[in-house]
Protein backbone atom coordinates (compact mmCIF):
# COMPACT_ATOMS: atom_id res chain seq x y z
CA UNK A 1 0.00 0.00 0.00
CA UNK A 2 1.47 3.89 -0.58
CA UNK A 3 1.88 5.72 2.17
CA UNK A 4 -0.61 8.86 2.33
CA UNK A 5 1.68 10.76 4.49
CA UNK A 6 0.43 14.59 3.54
CA UNK A 7 -2.94 14.57 1.12
CA UNK A 8 -5.97 13.44 2.13
CA UNK A 9 -7.17 9.70 1.50
CA UNK A 10 -10.40 7.72 2.05
CA UNK A 11 -10.02 5.66 5.09
CA UNK A 12 -12.36 3.49 6.87
CA UNK A 13 -11.48 2.25 10.46
CA UNK A 14 -13.59 0.66 12.88
CA UNK A 15 -13.27 2.02 16.68
CA UNK A 16 -14.43 1.72 20.29
CA UNK A 17 -13.28 4.95 21.03
CA UNK A 18 -16.92 6.41 21.12
CA UNK A 19 -17.64 4.47 24.10
CA UNK A 20 -15.40 5.98 26.33
CA UNK A 21 -17.43 9.41 25.44
CA UNK A 22 -21.23 7.89 25.07
CA UNK A 23 -21.19 5.31 27.92
CA UNK A 24 -24.28 4.97 30.12
CA UNK A 25 -25.80 1.69 31.65
CA UNK A 26 -28.93 0.85 29.46
CA UNK A 27 -32.45 0.50 31.22
CA UNK A 28 -32.58 -3.17 30.20
CA UNK A 29 -29.23 -4.88 29.70
CA UNK A 30 -31.10 -8.12 29.32
CA UNK A 31 -32.82 -6.98 25.72
CA UNK A 32 -33.14 -9.74 23.37
CA UNK A 33 -31.16 -8.84 20.31
CA UNK A 34 -32.63 -9.26 17.29
CA UNK A 35 -30.65 -9.37 13.68
CA UNK A 36 -31.31 -7.45 10.94
CA UNK A 37 -33.03 -7.93 7.44
CA UNK A 38 -32.79 -5.81 4.69
CA UNK A 39 -31.93 -3.00 6.42
CA UNK A 40 -31.49 -2.11 9.98
CA UNK A 41 -33.68 -1.07 12.59
CA UNK A 42 -33.97 1.59 14.46
CA UNK A 43 -34.38 2.22 18.62
CA UNK A 44 -34.60 5.19 20.69
CA UNK A 45 -31.40 5.71 22.59
CA UNK A 46 -33.39 7.44 25.72
CA UNK A 47 -35.51 4.43 26.04
CA UNK A 48 -32.63 2.26 26.51
CA UNK A 49 -30.48 4.01 28.24
CA UNK A 50 -28.10 6.54 26.38
CA UNK A 51 -27.64 10.45 26.82
CA UNK A 52 -28.57 12.45 24.00
CA UNK A 53 -25.76 15.00 25.67
CA UNK A 54 -23.54 12.84 25.46
CA UNK A 55 -24.64 11.30 22.04
CA UNK A 56 -24.05 14.85 21.03
CA UNK A 57 -20.62 15.64 22.20
CA UNK A 58 -19.73 12.27 20.59
CA UNK A 59 -21.34 13.65 17.21
CA UNK A 60 -19.50 16.91 18.00
CA UNK A 61 -16.22 15.14 18.05
CA UNK A 62 -16.50 12.54 15.37
CA UNK A 63 -16.68 15.93 12.82
CA UNK A 64 -14.07 17.59 14.66
CA UNK A 65 -11.77 15.01 13.46
CA UNK A 66 -12.94 14.31 10.16
CA UNK A 67 -15.52 11.49 9.96
CA UNK A 68 -17.38 10.72 7.02
CA UNK A 69 -19.80 8.01 8.64
CA UNK A 70 -20.72 6.80 12.60
CA UNK A 71 -22.88 3.94 13.10
CA UNK A 72 -23.53 2.76 16.91
CA UNK A 73 -25.79 -0.36 17.37
CA UNK A 74 -26.67 -2.14 20.60
CA UNK A 75 -28.49 -5.01 20.24
CA UNK A 76 -29.12 -5.79 17.09
CA UNK A 77 -30.62 -2.12 16.57
CA UNK A 78 -29.73 1.37 15.76
CA UNK A 79 -29.35 3.39 18.43
CA UNK A 80 -27.50 6.39 16.34
CA UNK A 81 -25.73 7.16 12.90
CA UNK A 82 -23.87 9.99 11.63
CA UNK A 83 -22.78 11.07 8.13
CA UNK A 84 -23.05 8.79 5.01
CA UNK A 85 -23.31 4.80 6.16
CA UNK A 86 -24.07 3.92 2.62
CA UNK A 87 -20.53 5.41 1.44
CA UNK A 88 -18.55 3.26 -0.01
CA UNK A 89 -14.82 3.30 1.15
CA UNK A 90 -11.51 1.73 1.26
CA UNK A 91 -11.42 -0.55 4.76
CA UNK A 92 -7.27 -0.81 4.19
CA UNK A 93 -6.24 -3.70 6.94
CA UNK A 94 -9.71 -4.13 8.01
CA UNK A 95 -9.38 -6.85 5.20
CA UNK A 96 -7.85 -8.69 7.87
CA UNK A 97 -10.55 -9.21 9.65
CA UNK A 98 -13.02 -10.85 6.64
CA UNK A 99 -10.13 -12.69 5.42
CA UNK A 100 -9.63 -14.10 9.33
CA UNK A 101 -13.76 -15.12 9.20
CA UNK A 102 -13.43 -16.53 5.76
CA UNK A 103 -10.45 -18.97 7.54
CA UNK A 104 -12.18 -19.87 10.30
CA UNK A 105 -15.10 -21.37 7.92
CA UNK A 106 -12.42 -23.05 5.37
CA UNK A 107 -10.55 -24.45 8.28
CA UNK A 108 -13.72 -26.13 9.88
CA UNK A 109 -14.45 -27.87 6.17
CA UNK A 110 -11.13 -28.97 6.73
CA UNK A 111 -10.32 -26.94 3.24
CA UNK A 112 -7.11 -25.68 5.45
CA UNK A 113 -4.50 -27.11 7.85
CA UNK A 114 -2.88 -24.42 10.05
CA UNK A 115 0.20 -26.86 10.40
CA UNK A 116 1.24 -26.90 7.39
CA UNK A 117 4.24 -25.15 6.36
CA UNK A 118 5.22 -22.83 3.21
CA UNK A 119 7.14 -25.70 1.79
CA UNK A 120 4.67 -28.52 1.90
CA UNK A 121 2.24 -25.51 0.25
CA UNK A 122 4.98 -25.15 -2.34
CA UNK A 123 4.87 -21.10 -1.50
CA UNK A 124 7.58 -19.14 -2.58
CA UNK A 125 8.33 -15.60 -4.31
CA UNK A 126 10.41 -13.49 -6.62
CA UNK A 127 14.18 -13.39 -5.86
CA UNK A 128 15.52 -13.74 -3.37
CA UNK A 129 13.54 -16.26 -3.28
CA UNK A 130 12.46 -17.92 0.35
CA UNK A 131 14.93 -19.93 2.27
CA UNK A 132 14.50 -23.22 2.95
CA UNK A 133 14.28 -21.86 6.90
CA UNK A 134 11.72 -19.16 5.86
CA UNK A 135 9.39 -22.04 4.41
CA UNK A 136 9.06 -23.85 7.25
CA UNK A 137 6.62 -20.71 8.58
CA UNK A 138 3.49 -22.30 9.01
CA UNK A 139 -0.21 -21.28 8.60
CA UNK A 140 -1.12 -20.52 11.79
CA UNK A 141 2.39 -18.50 11.94
CA UNK A 142 1.30 -16.63 9.09
CA UNK A 143 -2.24 -15.97 10.82
CA UNK A 144 0.02 -14.61 13.81
CA UNK A 145 1.71 -12.41 12.06
CA UNK A 146 4.87 -14.75 13.08
CA UNK A 147 6.48 -15.83 9.61
CA UNK A 148 9.49 -14.57 9.95
CA UNK A 149 9.66 -13.78 6.41
CA UNK A 150 10.07 -10.49 5.79
CA UNK A 151 10.09 -10.18 1.67
CA UNK A 152 9.10 -7.01 -0.28
CA UNK A 153 5.28 -7.21 -0.05
CA UNK A 154 2.66 -5.42 -1.81
CA UNK A 155 0.17 -3.04 -0.39
CA UNK A 156 3.11 -1.97 2.22
CA UNK A 157 3.60 1.82 2.74
CA UNK A 158 7.50 3.33 2.82
CA UNK A 159 7.61 3.44 6.67
CA UNK A 160 6.66 -0.35 7.21
CA UNK A 161 9.14 -1.10 4.90
CA UNK A 162 11.66 0.83 6.37
CA UNK A 163 10.91 -0.97 9.41
CA UNK A 164 10.63 -4.32 7.77
CA UNK A 165 13.29 -6.66 10.08
CA UNK A 166 16.33 -8.36 7.62
CA UNK A 167 15.88 -12.10 6.16
CA UNK A 168 16.65 -14.49 8.23
CA UNK A 169 16.73 -12.21 11.51
CA UNK A 170 13.63 -14.36 13.16
CA UNK A 171 12.61 -17.76 12.80
CA UNK A 172 9.15 -18.56 12.00
CA UNK A 173 6.66 -18.25 14.92
CA UNK A 174 9.38 -16.74 17.46
CA UNK A 175 8.80 -12.60 16.78
CA UNK A 176 5.65 -10.63 15.89
CA UNK A 177 5.79 -8.08 13.12
CA UNK A 178 3.11 -6.53 11.71
CA UNK A 179 4.04 -8.17 7.89
CA UNK A 180 1.70 -7.27 4.68
CA UNK A 181 3.63 -10.49 3.41
CA UNK A 182 2.11 -12.52 5.66
CA UNK A 183 -1.14 -11.10 4.93
CA UNK A 184 -1.36 -11.33 1.79
CA UNK A 185 0.09 -14.53 1.19
CA UNK A 186 -2.84 -15.61 3.60
CA UNK A 187 -4.91 -14.92 0.78
CA UNK A 188 -3.19 -16.83 -1.56
CA UNK A 189 -3.20 -19.48 0.40
CA UNK A 190 -7.06 -19.77 1.22
CA UNK A 191 -7.20 -19.38 -2.60
CA UNK A 192 -5.95 -22.76 -3.58
CA UNK A 193 -7.41 -24.50 -0.81
CA UNK A 194 -10.65 -23.39 -1.68
CA UNK A 195 -10.88 -22.88 -5.05
CA UNK A 196 -12.65 -20.12 -4.83
CA UNK A 197 -11.92 -15.92 -5.08
CA UNK A 198 -11.37 -13.98 -2.21
CA UNK A 199 -13.96 -11.15 -2.52
CA UNK A 200 -16.46 -13.90 -4.13
CA UNK A 201 -16.18 -15.94 -1.05
CA UNK A 202 -16.31 -12.68 0.97
CA UNK A 203 -20.12 -12.23 -0.68
CA UNK A 204 -20.89 -15.63 -0.58
CA UNK A 205 -19.66 -16.14 3.29
CA UNK A 206 -20.11 -13.19 4.34
CA UNK A 207 -22.41 -10.73 2.45
CA UNK A 208 -25.11 -12.81 1.56
CA UNK A 209 -25.79 -14.84 5.12
CA UNK A 210 -25.60 -11.34 7.02
CA UNK A 211 -28.12 -9.49 4.15
CA UNK A 212 -25.25 -6.89 3.75
CA UNK A 213 -26.81 -4.30 1.58
CA UNK A 214 -23.51 -3.01 -0.78
CA UNK A 215 -21.00 -5.09 -0.80
CA UNK A 216 -20.52 -6.97 -4.42
CA UNK A 217 -17.40 -9.19 -5.85
CA UNK A 218 -16.79 -6.06 -7.71
CA UNK A 219 -16.09 -4.12 -4.58
CA UNK A 220 -12.53 -5.60 -4.16
CA UNK A 221 -9.91 -4.83 -6.49
CA UNK A 222 -6.34 -6.93 -6.61
CA UNK A 223 -3.37 -4.74 -5.88
CA UNK A 224 0.76 -5.94 -7.26
CA UNK A 225 4.26 -5.25 -6.59
CA UNK A 226 6.56 -5.93 -8.99
CA UNK A 227 8.75 -7.67 -6.40
CA UNK A 228 6.32 -9.92 -4.90
CA UNK A 229 4.09 -13.08 -6.67
CA UNK A 230 1.15 -12.39 -3.91
CA UNK A 231 -0.99 -9.47 -4.75
CA UNK A 232 -2.95 -7.34 -1.76
CA UNK A 233 -7.07 -7.75 -1.92
CA UNK A 234 -8.48 -3.99 -0.76
CA UNK A 235 -12.05 -3.85 -0.20
CA UNK A 236 -14.84 -1.16 -0.15
CA UNK A 237 -16.96 -1.12 2.65
CA UNK A 238 -20.11 0.80 4.16
CA UNK A 239 -20.45 1.11 8.18
CA UNK A 240 -23.75 0.07 7.53
CA UNK A 241 -22.56 -3.80 6.59
CA UNK A 242 -19.09 -3.55 8.46
CA UNK A 243 -22.00 -2.88 11.27
CA UNK A 244 -23.21 -6.75 10.46
CA UNK A 245 -19.75 -7.82 10.64
CA UNK A 246 -19.17 -6.54 14.03
CA UNK A 247 -23.46 -8.10 15.54
CA UNK A 248 -21.59 -11.06 13.84
CA UNK A 249 -18.28 -11.61 15.81
CA UNK A 250 -20.21 -10.54 19.11
CA UNK A 251 -23.07 -13.03 18.71
CA UNK A 252 -19.80 -15.22 18.25
CA UNK A 253 -20.17 -15.76 14.99
CA UNK A 254 -23.87 -16.68 14.95
CA UNK A 255 -26.93 -15.00 12.74
CA UNK A 256 -29.84 -15.59 13.94
CA UNK A 257 -30.37 -19.51 13.87
CA UNK A 258 -27.16 -19.85 11.49
CA UNK A 259 -23.56 -20.66 12.49
CA UNK A 260 -21.87 -18.56 10.02
CA UNK A 261 -18.51 -18.90 11.29
CA UNK A 262 -17.35 -21.44 14.02
CA UNK A 263 -17.60 -19.91 17.78
CA UNK A 264 -14.82 -21.73 18.41
CA UNK A 265 -12.94 -19.26 15.69
CA UNK A 266 -14.09 -16.33 16.71
CA UNK A 267 -13.17 -17.39 20.69
CA UNK A 268 -9.86 -18.27 19.76
CA UNK A 269 -9.22 -15.43 17.02
CA UNK A 270 -10.51 -12.77 19.67
CA UNK A 271 -8.88 -13.54 22.55
CA UNK A 272 -7.40 -10.67 24.41
CA UNK A 273 -3.48 -12.18 23.47
CA UNK A 274 -4.67 -11.91 20.41
CA UNK A 275 -5.15 -8.37 19.39
CA UNK A 276 -1.82 -8.05 16.68
CA UNK A 277 -0.98 -11.07 17.40
CA UNK A 278 1.46 -9.64 20.97
CA UNK A 279 1.82 -11.80 23.91
CA UNK A 280 3.38 -14.72 24.72
CA UNK A 281 -0.20 -16.40 24.99
CA UNK A 282 -1.70 -15.33 21.70
CA UNK A 283 -3.54 -18.28 19.30
CA UNK A 284 -4.70 -16.28 16.65
CA UNK A 285 -4.07 -13.33 14.78
CA UNK A 286 -7.24 -11.09 14.02
CA UNK A 287 -7.39 -7.51 13.05
CA UNK A 288 -9.57 -5.14 14.89
CA UNK A 289 -13.17 -5.19 14.18
CA UNK A 290 -14.69 -2.60 16.17
CA UNK A 291 -16.98 -4.01 17.79
CA UNK A 292 -16.48 -4.52 21.94
CA UNK A 293 -17.84 -7.18 24.44
CA UNK A 294 -17.46 -7.80 28.17
CA UNK A 295 -14.25 -6.28 29.02
CA UNK A 296 -12.12 -7.15 26.51
CA UNK A 297 -9.55 -3.76 25.08
CA UNK A 298 -9.60 -3.25 21.35
CA UNK A 299 -6.90 -0.96 19.51
CA UNK A 300 -8.00 1.73 17.16
CA UNK A 301 -5.88 3.26 14.72
CA UNK A 302 -4.83 6.64 15.49
CA UNK A 303 -6.63 6.69 18.93
CA UNK A 304 -4.82 3.97 21.36
CA UNK A 305 -6.34 1.28 23.35
CA UNK A 306 -9.81 1.71 25.02
CA UNK A 307 -10.97 -0.08 27.84
CA UNK A 308 -14.72 -1.33 26.59
CA UNK A 309 -17.57 -2.18 28.84
CA UNK A 310 -19.47 -5.17 29.18
CA UNK A 311 -22.63 -4.76 26.71
CA UNK A 312 -23.34 -5.61 23.01
CA UNK A 313 -22.33 -2.68 20.65
CA UNK A 314 -20.56 -2.87 17.53
CA UNK A 315 -19.45 1.39 16.49
CA UNK A 316 -18.62 1.69 13.04
CA UNK A 317 -16.22 5.09 13.14
CA UNK A 318 -15.66 5.98 9.14
CA UNK A 319 -12.73 8.97 8.50
CA UNK A 320 -11.90 10.45 5.12
CA UNK A 321 -9.46 13.19 4.88
CA UNK A 322 -6.42 14.56 6.70
CA UNK A 323 -8.33 15.94 9.02
CA UNK A 324 -8.56 12.99 11.08
CA UNK A 325 -4.50 12.78 11.30
CA UNK A 326 -3.28 13.49 15.22
CA UNK A 327 -1.31 16.42 16.12
CA UNK A 328 1.94 15.18 16.80
CA UNK A 329 2.06 16.67 20.07
CA UNK A 330 -1.08 13.88 21.31
CA UNK A 331 0.02 10.46 22.56
CA UNK A 332 -1.86 7.30 23.11
CA UNK A 333 -2.78 6.65 26.83
CA UNK A 334 -3.41 2.97 28.00
CA UNK A 335 -5.87 2.42 30.31
CA UNK A 336 -3.58 1.72 32.79
CA UNK A 337 0.40 1.19 33.37
CA UNK A 338 -0.39 -2.32 34.57
CA UNK A 339 -1.76 -3.10 31.32
CA UNK A 340 0.53 -1.27 29.84
CA UNK A 341 3.29 -3.66 30.83
CA UNK A 342 1.14 -6.89 30.27
CA UNK A 343 0.70 -6.00 26.79
CA UNK A 344 3.86 -4.52 25.94
CA UNK A 345 4.24 -4.81 21.89
CA UNK A 346 7.32 -6.30 20.22
CA UNK A 347 9.54 -3.16 19.59
CA UNK A 348 8.71 -3.16 15.78
CA UNK A 349 4.62 -2.39 16.45
CA UNK A 350 4.39 1.12 17.05
CA UNK A 351 0.67 1.79 16.79
CA UNK A 352 0.53 5.45 17.50
CA UNK A 353 3.23 7.31 19.00
CA UNK A 354 4.00 10.82 18.01
CA UNK A 355 5.65 11.72 14.71
CA UNK A 356 4.85 8.60 13.00
CA UNK A 357 0.83 9.03 13.39
CA UNK A 358 0.94 10.99 10.04
CA UNK A 359 2.25 8.08 7.89
CA UNK A 360 0.33 5.03 9.29
CA UNK A 361 -2.03 5.26 5.88
CA UNK A 362 -1.24 1.37 5.55
CA UNK A 363 -3.72 1.28 9.00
Amino acid sequence: MTSLPRRAHHMLVLVSLAMALIWAPPAFAGAQPVFPGQTWENADPVKIGWSLPKLKTAKAYAEEIGSSAVMIVQDGRVIASWGDVQRKMQIYSVRKSLLSALYGIAVAKKQVDLKKTLAELGIDDKPPSLAAAEKKATVRDLLMARSGVYHEAAYESAPQAGRRPERGSHGPGTFWYYNNWDFDVLGVILRDATGEDRFAAVEKYLARPLQMEDFTPADGRYFYNAATEHPAYPMRFTARDLARFGWLYLNRGKWGDQQVVPAQWVAESTKHKALFGCGPRNRLWVHVVGFENRHTTWYSRRIGRVSCPRFRRPICHCSAGAAYRRRPSQRCVPASQNEQRRNREPASAHLCRGSEVRSRAAW
